[in-house]
């Protein structure tokens, strides 16, 4: 009997993916994340108002960021680690030409992306670069993700019809309108943004070669191909697709999508309205006032709905309503809406939020139990968003990540 033979037939034989260890990933932010986190920061300032924070004291969030650049010019160690983000040359001033910057030497002032790619004295764009990403939380003997990364970065030929999309992107995430999420399964999607290391890049396409299938000894292979990562420092990569995916899990980020264009939109649509349009009733959004332990205790749970008739007369009794918990309900946001399917728009909402939507019994006067369907845990501006996304007929592209409280690209 060849045992060697029998462990490495059971191991092969698992169709079910049941030994296939994950790396466990830390939630908690290591020295390295929070610095280029910080980082970040900077960047999106001067991506924001053009100029280095200051040291302006009526304005204290620019004073603080003021005073952290000039912590960090002040430690060698902090602008090795850093320099790979630096895409302003905040630490390659004129006055740092020739110097020497932990193991790197600056030779020249950078002023343009042409001067970057010329000089390169960091050497990051030659052919025996080292690995596009860092991975410090993955084991160096998983052998296929070495490789997964045989992928180099270049520079991006076309990279100025990308440069204005990446001033925005930190635009809206200093403003609010986009938020950094936890990268989670089915966020990598073309067409969207992610952070990885203070660096912003875009997927802005992937060439599926191989499809998910199963071997004749019952192994699965997942579906893969080469992508085109464009990079805010004016680089991009090939990387193969599941790469990209493992490296945004171990230390990663999800860019939110931009909905505030769809809010805007829904806005004007309704102040629009002409003699032409037909009223068809009122999208509405309420909160109960239950004083239920269980529904009290409950953060963010909002009612949806559609109502043909005046909102106030239709909540009336409410305390007397199953669909309304049995209590009294205070109205928090109402929209009179103009051509719209009622029977559309609810089919459309409950699947949107149908993984947050509240799962709960309630009975009537009469003892008779009744599960609620129009109840939702979601944050109010991913609501109003939401409502949005769903006039404009976007909703589609949309789906609702309750991990990450956050609207994601399906």
């Amino acid at each position: 009997m060849n045992k060697d033979k029998i462990l490495n037939d059971i191991f092969n034989d698992d169709p079910l993916d049941i030994l296939e260890v994950k790396p466990k990933i830390s939630h908690k932010q290591t020295d390295d994340e929070r610095l280029m986190t910080s980082f970040a920061e900077i960047n999106a300032f001067i991506d924001t108002h053009g100029k280095e924070p200051e040291a302006n004291p009526s304005d204290v969030a620019e004073l603080k960021l003021y005073l952290r650049l000039q912590g960090l010019r002040e430690n060698e160690a902090k602008i090795e680690q850093l320099l790979d983000a630096d895409i302003h040359q905040l630490f390659q001033s004129n006055n740092r030409v020739g110097e020497t910057i932990g193991k790197y030497e600056v030779s020249k002032e950078i002023n343009s992306l042409d001067d970057l790619l010329d000089d390169d004295s960091l050497d990051i764009l030659s052919d025996d670069e080292p690995e596009l990403f860092d991975f410090k939380h993955i084991s160096k003997e998983d052998n296929r993700i070495k490789t997964d990364f045989a992928a180099r970065r270049k520079p991006c030929k076309d990279f100025e019809k990308y440069k204005e999309n990446f001033k925005q992107v930190h635009d809206d995430l200093t403003q609010g309108r986009r938020k950094l999420l936890k990268f989670g399964m089915g966020h990598l999607k073309v067409g969207n943004y992610y952070l990885h290391n203070g660096l912003v890049f875009y997927l802005e396409s992937v060439s599926f070669d191989r499809k998910e299938h199963y071997r004749e000894d019952g192994t699965r292979v997942r579906e893969d191909g080469r992508t085109r990562c464009i990079f805010e420092n004016g680089t991009e990569s090939n990387m193969l697709f599941r790469s990209v995916s493992k490296v945004l899990y171990a230390n990663g980020k999800t860019i939110s999508p931009n909905t505030q264009k769809a809010r805007e939109g829904f806005v004007e649509d309704l102040s629009g309205i002409s003699g032409d349009d037909e009223a068809t009733g009122y999208i509405y959004v309420l909160k109960s006032k239950s004083t239920d332990k269980q529904i009290a205790s409950i953060k963010n749970l909002y009612k949806i709905g559609f109502s043909k008739n005046e909102v106030e007369s239709r909540i009336q009794n409410a305390q007397e309503q199953p669909t309304y918990l049995m209590a009294e309900v205070k109205i928090i946001e109402v929209f009179k809406c103009f051509n719209l399917n009622p029977q559309k728009f609810e089919k459309l909402l409950h699947n949107f939020f149908g993984h947050s939507c509240l799962d709960i019994d309630v009975f009537d006067k009469y003892g008779k139990r009744h599960s609620p369907r129009e109840w939702f845990i979601a944050p109010l501006d991913i609501i109003i968003d939401a409502i949005a996304l769903l006039d404009s007929g976007e909703i589609i592209n949309y789906h609702y990540d309750v991990e990450n409280k956050a609207i994601v690209s399906k």
